[in-house]
């Protein structure tokens, strides 16, 4: 196993792992994904078990303190040097799953972002996995007003 960034080549896999780990309701696009890698590949963090990409995380870097909906659709209000690290999505495709690989990105996404000096990492899940997230400082902050899907959401912020 091993993590890099992303680069461009690595659309069509990463297309893959979002359709296979979320719901089409939920799951970005091969278009939204190309534009994506276009303006913030280097905080697309992805695990190969091979040359197989097994999982990754994604999001960019804003100065917005809230994680928004208009965020997962304008890949250009990227900001190199926002204060915080967005998190678009945690991704395992099933037969990795329960192996502690997204913890493994989850804690390179946060070394990554203390290192660029960002104040901290906002990410949005579902009430069932606010524990799993605590278990690596985020702290729950309720109802997001994102309905990302058509889902409710959960802010969680892990502030450095």
């Amino acid at each position: 196993m091993y993590i890099r960034t992303a680069t461009i080549e690595d659309l069509d896999a990463i297309a893959q792992v979002e359709a296979e780990c979320f719901p089409p309701a939920e799951a970005a696009t091969a278009a939204e994904f190309k534009e994506r890698l276009e303006y913030y590949a280097e905080h697309f963090w992805l695990m190969f078990d091979g040359d197989l990409l097994i999982a990754f995380v994604d999001g960019f870097v804003t100065n917005q303190k809230d994680l928004t909906d208009d965020m997962y659709e304008n890949a250009v209000l990227h900001d190199e040097n926002g204060d915080w690290q967005m998190i678009f999505g945690v991704n395992t495709i099933p037969e990795y799953r329960k192996n502690g690989y997204a913890g493994e990105l989850i804690k390179r996404a946060v070394d990554d972002a203390k290192r660029q000096g960002r104040k901290g990492i906002v990410l949005t899940c579902k009430d069932k996995l606010v524990h799993y997230y605590a278990k690596f400082g985020f702290e729950d902050e309720g109802v997001s007003e994102s309905i990302h899907g058509g889902v409710t959401w959960n802010q969680m912020r892990l502030t450095f």
